[in-house]
């Protein structure tokens, strides 16, 4: 399916948009990366710096890469304060992979992060048409762990100690969701 079919797909809750990326936001994009917040670089395993260029030309290569979407959610005053990103799609099995993140603290823990997660799910089986949703996230980010169960995602296989956060191992938990197991979500929602 063609992004450029897609350009107008957003959502609204209490002012606050996902949509998916613009060429136009790569500017404003970048500005979340400088100082990136200490918690995105612990749950996500992000380096601590990132060069404009670095930001800037990843974020551009994104938009055109027909095997992601990345979903930007924006604050009621206009301000980039997360993505949540449909990627790494395999049109032949129908699977994809999926990753969150808020960049500012002020914005977690309040659904935002839950909403933008079923909006992507369901963006991902109702109009990709995909058999199955996968994701991993660190043993330690126990929000993040909830939030995905809570949008019907399973825990399905840990990577024992696969990574070093703060000289400590962690495990890395892979959860995914079925076709079909979000099929019974959307009717229950009914």
């Amino acid at each position: 399916m063609k992004k450029d079919n897609m350009k107008d797909i957003q959502w609204e809750k209490d002012g606050f948009i996902l949509r998916l990326s613009r060429k136009e936001d790569v500017l404003d994009y970048y500005k979340n990366f400088n100082p990136l917040d200490r918690e995105v670089i612990k749950f996500t395993g992000c380096k601590e710096n990132f060069s404009k260029e670095e930001v800037t030309t990843f974020f551009l290569k994104c938009i055109e890469d027909e095997t992601r979407y990345d979903f930007l959610i924006i604050s009621p005053n206009k301000e980039i304060i997360g993505e949540s990103v449909v990627n790494e799609i395999d049109y032949n099995v129908k699977s994809a992979n999926f990753r969150i993140c808020i960049f500012n603290n002020k914005y977690r823990n309040k659904g935002l992060g839950l909403w933008a997660v079923e909006k992507a799910r369901d963006f991902a089986f109702d109009v990709l048409k995909l058999h199955r949703l996968e994701l991993d996230v660190y043993s330690f980010n126990k929000r993040a762990m909830k939030v995905y169960s809570l949008a019907g995602f399973k825990q399905e296989g840990i990577r024992r100690d696969a990574i070093l956060s703060d000289g400590v191992y962690a495990d890395d938990i892979i959860m995914s969701i079925l076709e079909n197991e979000w099929k019974l979500i959307k009717s229950v929602d009914k």
